[in-house]
């Protein structure tokens, strides 16, 4: 499946689509900064330049990737989100990260959960983790709101990440967490929605 065949998703504010040139700007700046300190970064250009390449040639290599998160009214990108297994990566992983700029306004979790429905109901995804550093805790409560949960037993990438699983098809469908999920969604898509305290992402 080469990258020109990525499918788009759709959700009421967002569209999900592959990552293209004209997108490296914003992806570039967002790992140049203190951001990205939980991914690997801040990187320099050349850094930064390598793992937007990555990002492009997983889809072709793996068949599924990252998109980017797109704003439907205004086209703008304000994030990434997707499926990731580079090569060490001990299973698949469903990651995201979002412009310094554009947090608090629920895109993360929005654009989470669909990449996660479309892996399991397209992909045939029984499951998968996402890999966080344990002082991310932006990151480790959005993945406790998919209703991801911390495993132990599960192998890390390098032993300084803790493994968050996220809950099978199965446990999810028709669930109340599920439903939980809709509903948080639901309220950030409310225009008169003003959230207090909520997650960076």
């Amino acid at each position: 499946m080469g990258h020109r065949d990525i499918p788009v998703l759709d959700t009421r504010r967002l569209q999900l689509r592959g990552p293209e040139p004209q997108d490296y700007p914003d992806f570039k700046a967002t790992f140049a900064s203190y951001r990205s300190r939980f991914m690997g970064g801040p990187l320099n250009a050349y850094e930064a330049w390598m793992l937007y390449a990555a990002e492009i040639g997983h889809w072709e290599i793996r068949g599924f990737g990252m998109w980017m998160i797109h704003l439907r009214e205004t086209d703008e990108t304000v994030g990434m989100a997707g499926g990731w297994f580079p090569a060490k990566w001990p299973e698949r992983e469903i990651a995201w990260i979002i412009w310094p700029e554009c947090g608090g306004k629920g895109y993360a979790l929005e654009a989470t959960d669909a990449v996660r429905r479309y892996y399991y109901e397209t992909h045939g995804w029984e499951g998968a983790v996402s890999y966080i550093d344990p002082k991310n805790l932006d990151s480790i409560r959005l993945a406790e709101r998919l209703g991801a949960t911390k495993d132990p037993a599960a192998p890390s990438i390098d032993g300084n990440d803790a493994v968050y699983r996220h809950p099978s098809p199965d446990a999810l469908r028709g669930s109340q967490l599920a439903h939980g999920i809709a509903m948080e969604i639901a309220h950030y898509q409310d225009p008169l929605f003003k959230p207090k305290g909520f997650a960076i992402d």
